[in-house]
């Protein structure tokens, strides 16, 4: 079980009204919706923040060896696996 701990929040009123509103709509507590939200919003910008990175380091990798796909091959790889074909990641060349 995770341990939680409480956190202060302050809204202005009317975001607090739209969040008691939409909580009452959703049979849910106003706590309920504010952690799902952020749970959501966090959960959401760690995948960002990874895709970020993963970028970052494919273009350190690119800048050092100069190995690259063209965007057609990467485009010809994705059709057949869009299409139900299992393709092999095209290789990487200078």
């Amino acid at each position: 079980m995770a341990v939680t701990s409480t956190t202060s929040l302050k809204l202005d009123q009317d975001t607090k009204e739209r969040v008691q509103k939409l909580a009452s709509a959703r049979r849910r507590s106003a706590h309920w919706l504010m952690r799902e939200a952020i749970e959501q919003y966090v959960e959401r910008e760690e995948k960002h923040e990874k895709f970020r990175q993963d970028a970052l380091t494919a273009w350190a990798e690119y800048q050092a060896t100069g190995k690259h796909v063209t965007a057609e091959e990467a485009d010809e790889w994705l059709a057949k696996l869009e299409s139900g074909e299992n393709a092999d990641v095209p290789e990487c060349h200078d």
